[in-house]
């Protein structure tokens, strides 16, 4: 089967004008369907406008039907989902930075695991005072059916999907969103200087100026996430990246409702304790409960 787009042209037999109005008249190319396994047509327009990131959206998104969806290889495997690239791109169209429009884009396809081949075992702490919509959802859950470890296994996407929403649309550095389908979602490649996967904030060694300009940024992230009533639950050097002079936040999907959830000013203290550990052992004076009084000033 070939994935094109259709020519029309009006009737102009019984006429005096030999030529198709141009109005009438589309230009399309054909495509073969992708035979390699490591392939698949773009899925952009196969979920709900709600499964599509917020708007406005950054240029490199690629929205067009024509393109097409490439396996670049693992990135990162986790507790509970594995990370790979995954390049989009209308077939022959370069990238932006050799002379294209914007028609192509590497991303991150984050898939979370079943329930059986997950190791994330603390779930119920994160999951306190979080609703599911549907009541035979929610029943399945409960009863641990096979349709409840479906549930499950989505959730953790779903709630990660909500999350970059929120904190992309509060202004945090988190990765721009682009889709959610299913268990899948794909986000935007966070790059350090050289176009590279940016490093985890624990794989590097920043000189102090910079080392104090990541503690800055992050002050003021969790600010701003408090601020709004959530926590990240899980903050460590592994969940931040270090794009440049810039820091990023990643692995959300057990985000905590700071009010709704018992245990959220643990969590809070907990998500302190571990940045302060790890920017004093790099020689940065910092306090995790100094840090944490002066969350709580942003906090309800």
């Amino acid at each position: 089967m070939s994935h094109d787009f259709t020519q029309y042209t009006h009737d102009t037999s019984g006429t005096d004008d030999p030529d198709p109005d141009p109005a009438f008249v589309f230009d399309f190319t054909a495509y073969d369907d992708p035979d390699d396994d490591t392939q698949r047509w773009s899925t952009w327009l196969d979920v709900e406008p709600l499964c599509r990131g917020p708007e406005p959206r950054p240029d490199w998104v690629v929205t067009s039907q024509a393109a097409v969806d490439t396996e670049l290889g693992i990135l990162k495997t986790g507790k509970e989902a594995d990370a790979f690239l995954l390049e989009r791109a209308v077939p022959g169209s370069p990238p932006p930075d050799r002379g294209g429009l914007g028609q192509s884009v590497v991303m991150v396809a984050k898939r979370y695991r079943s329930n059986d081949h997950r190791t994330f075992h603390r779930a119920a702490a994160y999951t306190e005072g979080r609703s599911v919509k549907r009541s035979r959802d929610q029943r399945a859950l409960k009863r641990k059916s096979t349709w409840g470890k479906v549930v499950a296994s989505s959730e953790w996407a779903v709630s990660e999907w909500d999350a970059l929403k929120r904190c992309w649309s509060l202004g945090l550095p988190v990765p721009y969103p682009v889709q959610i389908d299913g268990t899948e979602i794909l986000m935007e490649w966070i790059t350090d200087d050289d176009g590279e996967s940016a490093p985890r904030l624990a794989q590097t060694r920043p000189e102090r100026d910079l080392l104090a300009s990541y503690f800055d940024q992050l002050r003021d992230v969790l600010a701003t996430m408090v601020g709004d009533g959530i926590v990240h639950g899980d903050l460590s050097a592994y969940n931040l990246l270090a794009a440049g002079e810039r820091l990023v936040v990643i692995d959300l999907p057990q985000i905590v409702d700071l009010a709704g959830n018992p245990n959220g000013l643990d969590f809070l203290l907990r998500d302190c304790a571990n940045v302060c550990g790890w920017f004093r052992s790099r020689g940065l004076a910092v306090d995790e409960q100094d840090l944490f009084a002066e969350l709580m000033a942003h906090a309800f």
